[in-house]
């Protein structure tokens, strides 16, 4: 039970890890032993956040790379393992969002979306599959977290279409992925995460005492409970996790009948 949590020795990349919930999961893993790769499609952002959670100690690498296109997941994959000989995490992390009225919602709004948040993460896993078979064994599976959201188990009321489809669509992936890769001691699972500060949830990051006052828990997400969740899944303790989404959102999409306090 000591070292369950523990992550030394092993291989991380997190996509869309400059900034929000990727910074956190990848802080997360560098506190727990990792070293971690960050992707990023803008590169200054990239070397920046790396160079800072460095700092902190342990290592953090940036690999800039746009993925919103299978060529852009297959090079970011081509350079992976050119530094590595295999990865044993990897966090499907980055995303996009879109809101718009139904009458005006675009199809560039639609296929940019379903594109970042479906389509990316799978063929960024199948480009890493040798690489992640390679790091696998029956003592220490491999892992994929996909980051899903809450707005794949249950409507928010904004009018974003093509989010709320790419979330739902992530989750059953997610299944999908790991009936399949199980057979390769590769664990696939994903995090629903509710209202954390991030830039695509300014809501939170803006107005967070209204946010949390529409949270059963009574606050929004905090960096560690992200990373928690992240390191959990990553880690020997998450070892028998297969295919199963957590929402990480202070009960939002399961206990948002439960009365908070007068």
């Amino acid at each position: 039970m000591k070292n369950l949590f523990s992550l030394e020795g092993r291989t991380a990349l997190v996509t869309g890890g400059s900034r929000g919930i990727g910074k956190m999961i990848a802080a997360g893993f560098i506190e727990y032993g990792a070293k971690v790769y960050i992707s990023a499609r803008k590169a200054e952002a990239c070397i920046a956040t790396a160079d800072e959670l460095s700092a902190k100690g342990g290592t953090c690498i940036a690999l800039p790379q746009d993925i919103s296109t299978v060529a852009g997941c297959r090079a970011l994959a081509v350079e992976i393992q050119r530094r590595e000989p295999k990865l044993d995490i990897l966090v499907n992390n980055a995303g996009a969002a879109w809101a718009a009225e139904f009458d005006a919602f675009p199809e560039h709004g639609w296929d940019k979306v379903m594109n970042l948040n479906v389509k990316s993460p799978f063929f960024l896993t199948q480009a890493l599959h040798g690489a992640l078979k390679a790091a696998a064994s029956d003592a220490q599976p491999a892992k994929v977290i996909n980051i899903a959201s809450i707005d794949g188990i249950r409507l928010n009321p904004l009018e974003t279409y093509s989010y709320h489809a790419s979330k739902a669509a992530l989750i059953y992936l997610t299944r999908r992925m790991a009936a399949k890769l199980v057979a390769d001691r590769i664990v696939v699972s994903a995090i629903a995460p509710g209202p954390f500060a991030s830039e695509m949830n300014r809501a939170a990051r803006d107005h967070a005492d209204v946010v949390a006052a529409r949270t059963p828990l009574r606050r929004i997400g905090r960096d560690e409970d992200m990373a928690g969740a992240a390191v959990y899944l990553a880690s020997r303790a998450g070892d028998y996790v297969v295919g199963e989404t957590i929402a990480v959102d202070g009960g939002i999409a399961y206990a948002d009948a439960v009365p908070g306090p007068s």
